[in-house]
């Protein structure tokens, strides 16, 4: 599938079913982390974590939306993919072409407890540099902690 899967940009044409992504696949990566009661779609948080202030481009295949990774000049800040599509290449596919459009370094955060979304990151070439705690940007009701990585960029 990784071979067919188009690599685009976002147009709000695909707010509904990148929201429905999101949904999905965040509630996951709370239960991973050990917090599921800190969950909010993304139709509720997106203004106030400045989602649309992103590059955001969606991984599409026969059409259908399957995932979305939204970035700027040196962050991968959001990366999701719908769970049904887990494991076929659409994380690693968005991951790649985050780092081919910035080509310098890049730094992405990890809610602790997520090992598969660290497995990708490091599968991509980034390595844990460190941890931080804080609040849950758009939800700081909630602490974290997270796993921060770095990737050196595609000079």
């Amino acid at each position: 599938m990784r071979n067919t899967l188009k690599i685009r940009p976002y147009t709000s044409a695909d707010w509904t079913r990148v929201c429905a992504i999101h949904d999905a696949a965040r509630i996951d990566e709370l239960k991973a982390a050990g917090l599921t009661e800190a969950f909010l779609m993304l139709a509720e948080t997106a203004e106030n974590e400045g989602f649309h202030e992103y590059e955001i481009q969606v991984a599409e295949y026969e059409g259908n939306v399957l995932g979305f990774v939204a970035f700027s000049a040196d962050e991968l800040a959001w990366l999701y993919v719908d769970p049904i599509f887990y494991g076929k290449g659409v994380g690693s596919a968005l991951i790649d072409a985050a780092l081919t459009t910035c080509a310098g370094p890049m730094t992405a955060e990890v809610l602790d407890g997520n090992h598969a979304a660290i497995a990708i990151y490091k599968k991509a070439g980034f390595v844990e540099i460190g941890r931080a705690q804080g609040h849950m940007p758009g939800n700081d009701a909630f602490a974290v902690s997270v796993t921060e990585l770095r990737h050196s960029g595609r000079q």
